[in-house]
């Protein structure tokens, strides 16, 4: 369905940008599969919990203000909103892009009802060398500062997007903190940041130390991993729809392995991987109805929000649609009277 018009495909200096056009893609691709996916031209039954948004400026000159955050929500039936801070460099194209878990802490204060808080921290604030920590005292640190994240109201990690290979020693010792302090975990997974490879075997090495943390993915690298014939080029690009899926992918083998995986169905990624393959991707979304989160990876004024008509063209079952759209994230973040 028609939420919003889409906004230019062009920045500010002209150019295209690369997060919109791939949006536009997928909505492309989803109009060509109308004989798969019938839309549905109503309101959701279920209220939005959008896991995954953003304030401030990501790109220059489009700045995503609280009051402007609410009002996309409650002109696309989103009743709340995670807010996730950015603190690592590779987390954003410019240093005036990273937002403060500070300032996603006060937007959630100011809005109890409509925003949810996630606190951030970069895992190189440590070493692992217990003689020379640097300014903050190993794992013992970490926890002092995310502890008093949490006791100022966040409920959970991230976005976690740092360019350290997924099981690197200084951040199995942010797992380790997030583990103790029951912050469960949004990362971003590719080439580049929260680094891994085809079978995302660094994601399984994490997984299966710390169990009861949920950890919850997103971005190219994780969601090439749907199909089982991911190659390595796939962690750094996003196939352009339509591209079957091969069964078999990483991500089914290890949700059946692990009950701490969860999927956001934010960013391109979420959304060509829903789209590019609409018969497995249907099958896939019922199957996994207790895996996934919706998400938007709201971060500009205007921005297209393919996810919105994906799952209501999908036209799936009402329990199906309660966990998605809300119920997990309920369960997850221990939302309490929501």
């Amino acid at each position: 369905m028609n939420r919003a018009a889409s906004p230019p495909l062009t920045t500010g200096t002209g150019r295209l940008s690369r997060r919109r056009f791939l949006a536009a893609s997928a909505v492309a691709a989803l109009a060509c599969q109308r004989p798969v996916f019938a839309a549905r031209n109503t309101r959701p039954t279920h209220k939005y919990i959008d896991i995954h948004t953003h304030l401030g400026a990501f790109h220059a000159g489009q700045n995503v203000s609280v009051k402007g955050l609410l009002g996309w929500m409650d002109e696309h039936d989103v009743e709340r909103a995670v807010v996730l801070p950015l603190v690592s460099p590779e987390a954003a194209p410019r240093l005036q892009a990273m937002q403060t878990s500070d300032a996603a802490i006060e937007a959630a204060q100011a809005h109890p009802d409509r925003l949810i808080a996630f606190c951030c921290l970069d895992p190189r604030v440590t070493t692992t060398n217990p003689a020379r920590y640097g300014h903050v005292d190993g794992v013992r640190g970490m926890t002092e500062i995310l502890k008093r994240y949490q006791d100022a109201g966040a409920r959970g990690f991230g976005e976690h997007k740092v360019g350290l290979p997924f099981d690197h020693p200084q951040m199995m010792q942010l797992y380790e903190v997030c583990d103790s302090l029951e912050l469960p975990i949004l990362f971003h997974l590719d080439d580049l940041r929260g680094i891994d490879t085809p079978g995302l075997p660094r994601l399984e090495n994490v997984l299966k130390a710390f169990p009861k943390l949920p950890l919850i993915g997103h971005a190219c690298g994780f969601w090439s991993s749907i199909s089982g014939d991911a190659t390595k080029e796939d962690f750094g690009r996003y196939p352009t729809p339509p591209k079957p899926i091969t069964p078999g992918g990483a991500l089914d083998r290890l949700m059946d392995a692990y009950g701490n995986l969860y999927c956001d169905i934010s960013e391109p990624g979420g959304a060509i991987a829903l789209t590019r393959d609409p018969a497995f991707a249907r099958e896939f979304v019922t199957r996994r109805a207790d895996r996934l989160l919706f998400g938007s990876d709201y971060l500009a004024p205007g921005q297209q929000i393919p996810q919105f008509e994906i799952l209501s063209a999908m036209n799936l079952p009402d329990e199906v649609q309660y966990k998605i759209h809300r119920g997990n994230a309920i369960r997850i973040l221990r939302l309490a009277g929501t």
